[in-house]
């Protein structure tokens, strides 16, 4: 089971489908759905509002969107959109480990991305995976991690989801220096980059729909396990220097979840 992080394809205005749920970039499995490792959350007021209202935009727009997407789209066509958007983000990857002196991790990230932009057509097929070459994505929030920079304080962004102030700063910067968005916005191609964007959101909270669901329902303080387990994935990506591309939900026993009506 996936989720991985979401939060960062979470909703744009302009593409609605971007808001991939309030529960971005969980990792690490707990002992228990409740599972709570030290975070500091001084503005627990106010990010639990942004969450309750990130909730209610998932719930009314982006889950009815992806269920959708899910089943009119194929499985093929579906994983050709979810290699092509990865394949974009290439580029950052591959700086990002360079940044961390992960050079394993840039020869890697550039071995995909070079496999699957010339092999894959343009990375609409993932050859690269293929042939053993994994998907690791790195993002400047874990750099400033792995550089020594503490978290901060405990965020949950509007629109964007858990995150805390380096995270944050790091989001910023990986947006600034995406080359993607400066060449779209160079040729005045706009557009494309919300497209990306609300492919990427849709293709994620696709991944992880009875996940989610799971988790919301299991919870007995979802805000509090969304916050734990984004906390631990942080953590385990700066360790390993790489952030898992497929993190884990904890598991849940089949009779705490009953059918959805």
């Amino acid at each position: 089971m996936k989720l991985v992080t979401i939060t960062r394809s979470l909703l744009r205005p302009a593409a609605a489908a971007a808001l991939a749920l309030s529960v971005a970039g969980c990792a690490t499995t707990p002992a228990t759905p409740e599972a709570e490792t030290t975070v500091s959350d001084p503005l627990e007021g106010p990010n639990r509002v942004v969450f309750a209202v990130n909730e209610a935009a998932d719930k009314a727009v982006i889950r009815p969107v992806t269920d959708v997407y899910v089943a009119v789209v194929p499985d093929p066509l579906r994983q050709a959109v979810h290699t092509f958007v990865q394949n974009l983000m290439g580029p950052l990857y591959i700086a990002n480990h360079l940044l961390q002196g992960n050079f394993e991790g840039a020869q890697l990230a550039t071995g995909r991305f070079m496999t699957n932009t010339i092999l894959g057509l343009g990375g609409i097929a993932d050859v690269a995976s293929e042939v053993g070459l994994t998907e690791k994505p790195a993002d400047f929030g874990q750099t400033l991690g792995v550089w020594g920079v503490g978290s901060g304080p405990y965020l949950v962004l509007p629109l964007l989801g858990p995150s805390n102030v380096r995270d944050a700063v790091g989001y910023g910067v990986d947006t600034l220096g995406d080359p993607f968005r400066i060449w779209t916005a160079g040729a005045n191609q706009e557009g494309l980059q919300w497209g990306r964007t609300g492919a990427s959101g849709v293709d994620r909270r696709s991944q992880v729909l009875r996940e989610i669901d799971d988790l919301r329902r299991n919870s007995i303080d979802f805000y509090a396990t969304v916050r734990s387990l984004y906390a631990q994935q942080r953590e385990a990506a700066i360790r390993g220097s790489s952030t898992p591309a497929n993190p884990e939900f904890p598991e849940f026993p089949e009779y705490n979840t009953p059918a959805k009506k």
